[in-house]
C-alpha cells in the first residue's frame, strides 16, 4: 500500500519492523491505548543526505479522513518553526499527500489553502503532491469533480501546479525538485499532480471490475513504473538486462530474509527539542483527577499583569471606549471585583512571567465574540494593533490571532501546533460554540481518541461559549453530551465553569499537570458581564481548581432537596434561592462533568443523603449531561429538570425561551418534583 511505501523507502521504517507489526509480534502493549491499523501510525526518523547533513522526518498520525491530517501537519510544522527556528518557516518543509478525488472533494484543502498566507498560520508554503489515480474509491473521475483538472483549487490563490506522468519517474522526481525550489524561493504552495493509476483496487482485497471493467482491463495489461523504467534504462544501454533481473533478485531475498527474522530494529534517531519536552511528560493516572494540584500565584504577579494589561505605547491613540475600558481594568483590579474577562487575562499574563508561551486564535478572538476580552486594542489613526500581554524579550509570548472564518482547518491546525509545543498553552476559541460542529472530524479523529489511537497527548483547549439566552437555536448549545459520549479512559477535561477564579486555576492546570489533556471548556456569554459572576483576587493568590461548588449558605441538616447543575444556569437558581430564602435547597454546582471527580462527588452526595436529589440542566432531555452521569452509581438516584426532548437544540422565539427558563427554576424549587 502506499501509506507502507511511504513508511519503508522515504521513512526509512525498517522491514523487520513493518513485518513483525503484520505477524503481530510488535502489537503495542493496550494498557497504552487501543492503537490503530499499522498505516494509520506516525513515524519519525533522521535520514542523511548526499551532502552528510541531517534530515528529521516526521509522518503525522492519521486517520482514515485523510484530508484532515493536512491542518494537522501545518500547525505541527508552525510550531516546529516557532519553538526551534525562532519563527524562520523556511526551515521546516510541509508536504502533504492527497487523492485526486479528496483534493478536489474535500472542503478542508480549501480552508487551509486560505491558512497559507495569513500571518497566524503562515508555514512558508507547503508541497502537495497528488496521487492522481483518477479514481476515488470506485469513483469514476467525471463522477467525483466537476473541475478539469483535481487541482483547479489552486487557482484560487494563483499558485502553481505541474501535472506529470507517473510513469516517467524521472519526470517525477525533476517536478518534485522544481516544487521544493519554487517553495524555498518564493515561500509558497505549489502542487505537484502526478497522473497515474491503482492496480488492485482500494484495499488488497477490492476488486476494481466491479465498477470499472474496461478500464481495469487496460490497467492488467499495462506495464507498472518499474517495468517502465528499467525497460527505458535497458533501451538507453544505461543498464544491463541482466543485471536489472539480478537487482531485482537479490531485493526479493533481502525481503523474504527481512520475513523471515522478524525482528524489531529501527534506525538511530536523536530527537529533537520538542520531542525532548514531551520525554519529560507521563501518562496520566485516575488518581490524578481526584483533586487539582495548587495553581495560585504570588499577588506580585497579579500586579504586573494588571500593569501591562492597561499600558499603551507611546504616541498610542485608543478610542474613547478603550479608555473606559482600561479605567475599568484599573479599578477592577483595584476593588478585587475580577470579571471573567480580567481574570482569563490575569491567567495569561501569569503564564507569560513564567516562560509559558500562549497561543490563541479563533474568529474574532482578540476583542471576542461578546467584546469583552479585549487583548489588543486598535490605534484609531494608524490601525495599528497593540497585544498587551505580548512584550518583546519575555521568555514567555503571548500570541492571539483572529482566525479565517474556518473551524475545520483551524481547529486542526492548532491541534497539531499542541502536538509539536507541548510546553506552550495552546487555544482555539469557538465564535460560538455550537459552531464546533464544523470541527466534529478534528474533535472525533484527533482530540479525542489521538492518545488511544496513536500514543499521542495533546492539551489543546477549546473555547465553546454555550448557554440558553433565547438566542435561538444557533447560539445555545455547543453540545455538551457530544463530548461527554466521546469521554472515557480520561481521554479529555469537560468543563463548564462559572467563576472567573475557576477559569485562572483550569487554565494554569493545564500547564501544571505532568501530563497533556484536551480541555473541553463551555464558555458564558451572559455571565461575561453577569455582576455576580465576580471572582477576588485572593480567590486568584490561593488554592486550585474546584470540580465541584458546594452551597455554603445552607446547613447540611436543613436541606431537603439538592438541586445539582452546571453552568450559568446557576445564578438564575441562586437568586431564586436569595428571594425565597429557601435553606432547605441546596445548590451545587459540577464545575468539571469529566474526568469526574469521584471522591470529591461521593463525599458532597452522602452529606445530603437524606435529601431528594435533583440534576437541572437547560438543554433538552435528550441533550446534556444527565445521561453521561447516569454512567455514575452515585447520581442514580437523582431525577432530572431539562426541557423537553426536541429535535432543535433550543426555540427560535425569544418570549417562548422566557416562559421555558421560568419554568425551569419554577420546578426546581416547587414541592414535587416528577423524573424524566
Amino acid at each position: 500500500r502506499g501509506r507502507l511505501n511511504v513508511l519503508a523507502n522515504v521513512m526509512g521504517k525498517t522491514y523487520e519492523y513493518i513485518f513483525s507489526e503484520f505477524e503481530g509480534t510488535a502489537v503495542t502493549d493496550l494498557t497504552m491505548g487501543d492503537g490503530d491499523v499499522k498505516y494509520h501510525k506516525g513515524y519519525s526518523s533522521l535520514v542523511k543526505t548526499p551532502s552528510n547533513k541531517n534530515v528529521y522526518l516526521k509522518l503525522m498520525p492519521n486517520p482514515s479522513h485523510l484530508e484532515c491530517v493536512a491542518a494537522v501537519v501545518l500547525g505541527y510544522s508552525r510550531a516546529q518553526a516557532d519553538t526551534l527556528y525562532s519563527g524562520e518557516a523556511k526551515r521546516v518543509l510541509p508536504i502533504i499527500i492527497h487523492g485526486d478525488a479528496a483534493v478536489a472533494g474535500q472542503g478542508i484543502v480549501y480552508e487551509a489553502l486560505q491558512m497559507s498566507g495569513l500571518k497566524g498560520y503562515f508555514v512558508g508554503g507547503s508541497i502537495h503532491f497528488v496521487i492522481n489515480n483518477q479514481v476515488g474509491f470506485t469513483t469514476d473521475f467525471d463522477d467525483a469533480r466537476t473541475s478539469v483538472y483535481c487541482t483547479s483549487i489552486c487557482r484560487t490563490l494563483d499558485i502553481p501546479a505541474i501535472h506529470v506522468n507517473g510513469d516517467d519517474a524521472e519526470a517525477v522526481a525533476m517536478a518534485m525538485e522544481v516544487a521544493a525550489e519554487f517553495r524555498a524561493k518564493f515561500g509558497m504552495d505549489i502542487f505537484v499532480d502526478m497522473v497515474c493509476y491503482r492496480k488492485h483496487g482500494h484495499n488488497e482485497g477490492d476488486e476494481p471490475k466491479f465498477t470499472q471493467p474496461s478500464l481495469y482491463k487496460m490497467i492488467a495489461k499495462h506495464s507498472n513504473p518499474r517495468e517502465v523504467y528499467k525497460d527505458k534504462l535497458i533501451e538507453g544501454r544505461q543498464i544491463e538486462a541482466q543485471l536489472a533481473v539480478q537487482m531485482e533478485e537479490e531485493f526479493k531475498n533481502l525481503l523474504q530474509d527481512r520475513f523471515n527474522q522478524v525482528k524489531e530494529k529501527v534506525l538511530p534517531y536523536q530527537y529533537q527539542k520538542p520531542e525532548e519536552e514531551w520525554k519529560a511528560f507521563r501518562r496520566s493516572k485516575p488518581e490524578d483527577f481526584d483533586y487539582s494540584p495548587k495553581t495560585a500565584v504570588d499577588k506580585s504577579v497579579l500586579e504586573k499583569t494588571a500593569k501591562d494589561l492597561v499600558s499603551l505605547p507611546a504616541n498610542f491613540k485608543p478610542l474613547d471606549k478603550v479608555k473606559k475600558l482600561l479605567e475599568e481594568r484599573t479599578k477592577r483590579f483595584a476593588d478585587s471585583q475580577l470579571d471573567w474577562a480580567m481574570a482569563e487575562l490575569l491567567a495569561y499574563g501569569s503564564l507569560t512571567q513564567e516562560g509559558t508561551t500562549v497561543r490563541m486564535s479563533g474568529q474574532d478572538c482578540i476583542r471576542g465574540t461578546f467584546s469583552h476580552r479585549h487583548a489588543g486594542v486598535m490605534d484609531e489613526d494608524s490601525n495599528q494593533r497593540h497585544v498587551f500581554l505580548d512584550k518583546e524579550g519575555q521568555k514567555g509570548r503571548f500570541k492571539i490571532y483572529n482566525s479565517l472564518l474556518s473551524e475545520y482547518a483551524v481547529l486542526g491546525f492548532e491541534y497539531g501546533y499542541s502536538l509539536g509545543a507541548p510546553s506552550n498553552l495552546n487555544i482555539w476559541e469557538a465564535q460560538f460554540g455550537d459552531f464546533a460542529n464544523g470541527a466534529q472530524t478534528m474533535i472525533d479523529q484527533f482530540i479525542s481518541s489521538g492518545e488511544s489511537k496513536w500514543m499521542r497527548q495533546s492539551g489543546v483547549v477549546l473555547y465553546l461559549p454555550h448557554g440558553y439566552e433565547g438566542q435561538g437555536p444557533e447560539h445555545s448549545n455547543a453540545r455538551p453530551e457530544r463530548f461527554l459520549q466521546l469521554a472515557a479512559e480520561y481521554n479529555m477535561v469537560v468543563a463548564n465553569i462559572t467563576t472567573p477564579a475557576n477559569l485562572f486555576h483550569a487554565l494554569r492546570r493545564q500547564m501544571k499537570w505532568e501530563f497533556r489533556k484536551p480541555l473541553i471548556i463551555f464558555t458564558p456569554k451572559s455571565l461575561l458581564r453577569h455582576p455576580q459572576c465576580i471572582s477576588t483576587v485572593k480567590e486568584l493568590t490561593e488554592g486550585g481548581f474546584q470540580e465541584i461548588i458546594d452551597d455554603k449558605d445552607v446547613v447540611a441538616k436543613d436541606v431537603k432537596r439538592v438541586v445539582m447543575c452546571t453552568g450559568k444556569i446557576y445564578y438564575e437558581l441562586k437568586a431564586r434561592q436569595e428571594k425565597d430564602k429557601r435553606k432547605d435547597v441546596a445548590i451545587v454546582r459540577l464545575e468539571q462533568m469529566y474526568p469526574m471527580a469521584e471522591e470529591q462527588s461521593k463525599k458532597l452526595i452522602e452529606k445530603y443523603k437524606s435529601a431528594e436529589k435533583v440534576w437541572i440542566q437547560e438543554e433538552p432531555k435528550n441533550m446534556g449531561a444527565f445521561t453521561f452521569l447516569r454512567r455514575y452509581d452515585q447520581f442514580n438516584e437523582f431525577k432530572l429538570i431539562a426541557r423537553k426532548s426536541s429535535a432543535s437544540p433550543a426555540t427560535g422565539y425569544n418570549s417562548v425561551h422566557v416562559k421555558e427558563q421560568q419554568a425551569l427554576i419554577d420546578a426546581a424549587f416547587s414541592d414535587k418534583i416528577t423524573s424524566a
